[in-house]
């Protein structure tokens, strides 16, 4: 009895020796999807066209950390921006048309900026959503569909 109690104790060391590890190792708690708000439309001039700037924020913003927006010059470039944010941000209309993107974020609070034009005179999609990209961990976020209008 003594000898089995024995291996059970060294058994319930090794047990107990373990666990701090699983609990240092357990990953952080999944990311959220953003959640799309339509903050408005803007009229605006470019190249003498007029246009409508539709405006959107991302209401869940402050739960993305920082680092998803930090400079990565280690990942593809953004165009000629060699110093693109590793995570990017596309709008898409509710069929999956791309309407604007962007690569060059520097922080979360940056997804109060977000926008996509259209002529003055045509009609905006109904609904749109955004898609974030962590480019370093190749991680999509997808949002709800949001609203063009108030």
């Amino acid at each position: 009895m003594k000898r089995f109690m024995g291996y059970g104790s060294v058994l319930a060391l090794f047990v107990m020796s373990l666990m701090p590890t699983v609990q240092s190792s357990a990953s952080a708690p999944p990311l959220p999807n953003p959640i799309l708000t339509f903050m408005g439309a803007e009229p605006a001039e470019v190249g003498g066209k007029q246009i409508l700037r539709y405006r959107f924020d991302v209401a869940n913003k402050s739960e993305y950390p920082g680092e998803m927006f930090v400079a990565a010059p280690d990942l593809p470039p953004c165009g000629a921006n060699t110093k693109s944010s590793r995570t990017w941000v596309d709008l898409y209309d509710q069929r999956g048309k791309r309407l604007n993107g962007f690569c060059a974020l520097t922080n979360p609070a940056d997804l109060n900026k977000l926008w996509f034009a259209a002529p003055g005179d045509e009609v905006p999609p109904s609904w749109i959503y955004i898609e974030l990209t962590d480019r370093k961990t190749n991680t999509k976020y997808r949002s709800n569909l949001a609203e063009t209008t108030l």
